[in-house]
């Protein structure tokens, strides 16, 4: 399997994120476009290759958080679908094999009696930019080797409108599953239904582990089966992100992955 780390808010650059993931024996970086340093207009190809071939490493990305190619005013939906598409040109010429993005939920109103969201009571218009936003990510990905990876966070039980949308991009084989298995603990493992009835579809995993509502801790501190994880990660050929959010914990957590896991 090959296993890779995020970029961690304490690294103060791609070379020194870089460096650690060398000296930690990883194989690749997920570049967080959360990230200021990491926006589609300052992300230069040849000195993240150069990066890349010096310390032999690759790239994975993981898309903006909030992105949001559903959003109802049409101008911001192009923009995040423009960005998108941009990304992919980027993922091309470095050799990137997987985009990682959440579905976003939206916003909601709140009734006496209940939340309703928008995107489930205008889920024509919301599943219909989706399909859109799918189709594009396809014409532009091409014959490339790239997957865009759906991550789940948590949200699959209790929002249907998103595994309606989910399906709608999975019907297209450029899109693929990210298995978060920290998300899937702290939501009461309500995600792994959905995500083994297309289990044929995992590509990518985010490893770290979780203690109740407690996400991104430390290999070994929290209660998740880690093992049980990796081994349907290796059956699904799943590249793997150890996705804990500090240079200490990820330290840690490569140890605890060597003496105990592999």
């Amino acid at each position: 399997m090959q296993f890779g780390m995020p970029t961690l808010i304490e690294t103060k650059s791609i070379e020194e994120c870089a460096a650690l993931c060398g000296k930690l024996g990883l194989d690749f970086i997920e570049i967080s476009m959360d990230m200021p340093d990491y926006q589609v207009d300052r992300l230069s190809t040849d000195k993240l290759r150069q990066i890349a071939d010096q310390y032999n490493i690759f790239y994975t990305i993981h898309l903006e958080g909030f992105l949001d190619p559903c959003a109802f005013n049409n101008r911001v939906a192009k923009a995040y679908t423009d960005t998108v598409l941009q990304v992919i040109e980027i993922a091309k010429k470095l050799d990137i094999p997987v985009l990682n993005m959440h579905l976003n939920r939206g916003d909601h109103f709140t009734l006496p009696d209940r939340k309703v969201s928008l995107y489930d009571v205008y889920k024509k218009e919301y599943l219909y930019k989706l399909t859109d936003f799918r189709n594009k990510c396809v014409t532009a990905i091409g014959d490339a080797d790239i997957k865009i990876c759906v991550e789940n966070c948590g949200d699959y039980a209790r929002c249907p409108f998103i595994v309606e949308g989910l399906d709608i991009l999975l019907q297209d084989f450029k899109f693929a599953l990210c298995f978060d298995i920290g998300h899937n603990a702290a939501a009461d493992y309500s995600d792994e239904p959905t995500v083994m009835k297309r289990a044929e579809r995992l590509c990518h995993m985010h490893v770290h582990d979780a203690k109740g509502l407690k996400n991104h801790l430390t290999l070994g501190d929290g209660n998740v089966d880690i093992k049980k994880y990796l081994i349907l990660a290796k059956e699904h050929n799943c590249r793997a992100v150890l996705e804990v959010k500090t240079v200490d914990g990820l330290r840690k957590s490569v140890a605890y992955l060597k003496s105990h896991l592999l």
